[in-house]
């Protein structure tokens, strides 16, 4: 039997994942990350994400992506290697490529809904 979910309701009820980048991937400051998972299952995870001000890198498994929607703040994707980056702020989205190698930087304090596909 199929089920239909729909995420966040319960939002008052998740528990809140308290994080920082790891150490050697710090490339500015040491912004605490807070997530709420919202429906999670092997292949597919979705919630809500927040962070402080700061930027580490980041590396995507080749089976991994992230689509997001930025609803408060301002973040920037650097693509390793060169100077190129896009910027997302509160109303856009955004897509992190399988694979994707470069610098995750956050801006101005940032709220996001997330959704991770693992295939």
């Amino acid at each position: 039997m199929t089920f239909l979910y729909i995420a966040g309701q319960g939002l008052a009820q998740c528990e809140t994942t308290v994080d920082y980048p790891k150490p050697e991937r710090l490339v500015k400051a040491n912004p605490k990350r807070l997530t709420q998972s919202l429906y999670a299952h092997p292949n597919m995870n979705c919630g809500i994400w927040q962070c402080e001000v700061g930027a580490w890198n980041i590396v995507f498994a080749d089976n991994k992506q992230e689509f997001f929607n930025v609803i408060e703040g301002v973040v920037r994707i650097h693509h390793a290697g060169n100077d190129s980056f896009i910027e997302v702020k509160a109303g856009e989205a955004g897509v992190i490529p399988p694979s994707f190698i470069g610098t995750f930087e956050v801006v101005e304090a940032v709220k996001k809904y997330f959704v991770v596909v693992e295939v």
